[in-house]
C-alpha cells in the first residue's frame, strides 16, 4: 500500500514525525508532500496567483511553498503521477480539529483534497491545552493512531467521504476509548480578536481562540474529547441544509410566480 502524507503544520512538525509512525504501521511505501511552513486556517486553499515550488528534503520527503491543498495536489498529480497512492493521511495536527474548526482546518482540507481526487483519506489530530501546563501527548497518537488506522482500513467507508480523528489530551493509558461521532457545534464562538499598536503607532491585529469550553451533546466529536474519548467522525462537503430546503423551497415559490 502507497500512502501519501501531508499536514498543515509544516514539513518539519513533530506530528508528522508521528503520523509516519501510523503509517509505518500498516506499511512501508510512506512518502511525504507537505507545506514547507505552516498553514494552519487555511482550510481548502489553493495558490492560483503565485507560482508553486517544490523542494525535494530527502528520500520520498518533499517541501512545498503552498497550501495543504496544493501539496496533496502535487503530491498526487506530479510527484506520484506514475504510481498515485493508496492512501492519504494527514497531520498529526498540534490541536484539536473539532465541530466549526473542521471547515478552516488545513488538517482536514489536505484529506478533503485527497478525497476529491478520489483516494481515501484520514486527517488526525491531536487535542491540546486541556491539561493545563502540560506537553503536547504525542504518545497518545503513536499508541491509538494504528489501532485506528488498521480498524478503519478493515471496515472502509465511502468514496464521499473523509475520516476525522482526533486523540484527546490525555496520556495513552489513560484514554477512553474509541468513539465514532458526529461534527458538533459550540454554543459559544471562541474566535478572538486582540489589537496592538506597533511602535510608529500604526494598529494591528492577532486572531486566535479561546479555550473556553462549550456543552456540547452527547455523540458530538466535542464531548468525546472532552470525556476522554478517540473521536473519529466521517465527514462530507455536502454543505446543503437538507432539513431546510423543502421549507424554503417552498417559501420562494411565490418569488418565483411573482
Amino acid at each position: 500500500m502507497r500512502i501519501l502524507l501531508s499536514n498543515d503544520d509544516g514539513v518539519f512538525a513533530p506530528g508528522l514525525t508521528v503520523l509516519e509512525e501510523i503509517a509505518r504501521s500498516v506499511s512501508d511505501d510512506i512518502w511525504i508532500v507537505a507545506p514547507h511552513e505552516e498553514q494552519s486556517g487555511q482550510a481548502r486553499a489553493i495558490t492560483l496567483n503565485a507560482p508553486v515550488r517544490v523542494r525535494e528534503e530527502g528520500p520520498k520527503r518533499y517541501a512545498v511553498q503552498g497550501t495543504p491543498a496544493d501539496a496533496v495536489l502535487l503530491g498526487v498529480k506530479d510527484i506520484l503521477a506514475d504510481h498515485p497512492p493508496d492512501l492519504i493521511l494527514s497531520g498529526v495536527n498540534r490541536g484539536q480539529n473539532l465541530a466549526e474548526d473542521t471547515s478552516q482546518s488545513g488538517t482536514v482540507a489536505a484529506a478533503i483534497e485527497g478525497m476529491h481526487l478520489g483516494v481515501p483519506s484520514i486527517a488526525f489530530s491531536q487535542a491540546r491545552n486541556f491539561r493545563r501546563g502540560e506537553p503536547i501527548p504525542w504518545e497518545t497518537g503513536r499508541v491509538w493512531g494504528p489501532r485506528v488506522l488498521k480498524a478503519l482500513l478493515k471496515s472502509g467507508w465511502p468514496k464521499n467521504c473523509v475520516i476525522n480523528v482526533n486523540f484527546p489530551d490525555r496520556l495513552p493509558q489513560d484514554v477512553a476509548g474509541v468513539e465514532v461521532t458526529s461534527q458538533g457545534f459550540r454554543d459559544e464562538a471562541i474566535s478572538t480578536l486582540e489589537k496592538r499598536t506597533d511602535l510608529r503607532g500604526a494598529d494591528y491585529f492577532w486572531i486566535g481562540y479561546s479555550s473556553k469550553p462549550s456543552k456540547p451533546d452527547a455523540g458530538t466529536d466535542l464531548r468525546a474529547i472532552y470525556e476522554g474519548r478517540v473521536s473519529v467522525t466521517p465527514l462530507h462537503i455536502d454543505m446543503t441544509h437538507h432539513a431546510f430546503r423543502a421549507e424554503l423551497a417552498s417559501k420562494l415559490k411565490v418569488a418565483d410566480e411573482g
